[in-house]
């Protein structure tokens, strides 16, 4: 979950499969943490205002209309993430 439309933005644009691109509006149902996968080392401060939960999240709507970044900001994105695959580096923090 994150609290930045921009963050939800890549989020949809770089989540797996084939599917239509969705950003859905959540209500948490227990407490949230900082997600360890965007901040911590990584952008201290939580800048994206990304956050995980245990607990199950509630969707209470959907944001229907949202401007995408440039098709090559994805595709450098998606290359950066590529690479760090092939060299092993786990990004999940599970």
């Amino acid at each position: 979950m994150t609290a930045t439309l921009d963050a939800a933005i890549w989020g949809a644009e770089l989540a797996l499969g084939n599917g239509l691109e969705r950003i859905y509006l959540v209500e948490p149902a227990g407490e949230i943490e900082d997600d360890p996968n965007l901040t911590d080392e990584k952008f201290p401060g939580n800048p994206t205002k990304s956050y995980r939960s245990k607990s199950p999240f509630k969707v209470v709507g959907e944001v229907s209309k949202w401007q995408g970044h440039a098709p090559e900001m994805v595709q450098q994105m998606k290359t950066s993430l590529a690479k760090l695959d092939e060299q092993g580096i786990e990004l999940i923090d599970e």
